[in-house]
């Protein structure tokens, strides 16, 4: 196995533990290349570097923690001078309906799924920068491009993340970094089952909407047509393209969703062209 070749790739991905991020981590040890693999608590990664110590480095990681973050990344650098591919892993579901949302479970949200990555970003972009090289993916979600009932926070934090995204490739770009969002629909994962967090809507009003899809995402666990392995197999194929696309969606229930959102919300943005163009002063 070419595990101590310093001529392969390092991946760094965060949220080893479970779901894509494991699935992802096998596949990234099974290619021979280097790993940083991540978890809240790094003893539920270490079977990953059994027998690949040096190809695979396990390091405890929560992104809601500042020195962890830059702890792992100084590991990273350490062991393997490089980072050429981020993954952007971590993170849960939390669904409530809007007016029934808990703040602390709200902040708490987007402590894992947005300023945690955020945080990662840019304590990797040095590295990178330096390299002018370097691939940073963020595991987003379908509801990171269309708000559904009952996860208005949720696709809120994903949102957020999409938009950082798109000013990332910007600056980045020029300098021979790749951003990539990976937007998977319902995929046989954690997500709807022990990482899912709920506040029940008891607001009668709402027992259509988003108290319907609370239940409806409870009852799909383990049910869902989407492969993490698959999943898996399809970012790293995203990483061997020479001009990877800034969005993924992964899955045909996600794909279709989302083409049939974006060709809507075009059909209505060009429906009041006018009133939108009619805004501007009038030209002399």
């Amino acid at each position: 196995m070419a595990s101590e070749s310093t001529n392969t790739p390092v991946w760094l991905i965060t949220g080893c533990s479970t779901g894509f991020g494991r699935e992802l981590a096998k596949l990234v040890i099974a290619r021979g290349w280097r790993l940083v693999a991540t978890a809240r608590d790094k003893s539920r990664v270490a079977d990953l570097a059994e027998g690949a110590e040096g190809q695979v480095l396990a390091v405890d990681l929560d992104v809601g923690k500042a020195d962890q973050i830059h702890a792992a990344v100084a590991a990273a650098k350490k062991q393997f001078g490089r980072i050429d591919v981020l993954v952007n892993n971590a993170g849960y579901g939390y669904q409530s309906s809007i007016e029934e949302g808990e703040d602390a479970e709200i902040r708490a949200q987007f402590d894992a799924n947005v300023f945690g990555l955020f945080a990662i970003t840019r304590a990797v972009l040095p590295i990178m920068r330096e390299q002018r090289s370097g691939h940073i993916i963020n595991i987003t979600s379908v509801a990171g491009l269309i708000g559904f009932p009952g996860s208005g926070y949720y696709a809120a934090s994903k949102h957020a993340v999409e938009g950082f995204s798109d000013a990332l490739l910007a600056e980045v770009k020029p300098l021979g970094i790749s951003v990539t969002c990976v937007e998977p629909g319902p995929f046989r994962t954690d997500w709807a089952g022990r990482s899912l967090r709920q506040t029940p809507s008891r607001i009668d009003d709402y027992k259509d909407t988003a108290a319907k899809r609370l239940e409806s995402t409870r009852q799909s666990n383990g049910n869902q047509a989407g492969d993490p392995v698959r999943a898996a197999e399809a970012m790293i194929a995203l990483t061997q393209k020479p001009d990877a696309p800034r969005h993924l969606v992964l899955g045909s229930w996600g794909y279709d969703a989302v083409v049939a959102d974006r060709q809507a919300r075009l059909k209505q943005i060009e429906q009041v062209r006018d009133i939108s163009t009619g805004a501007d002063f009038p030209k002399e």
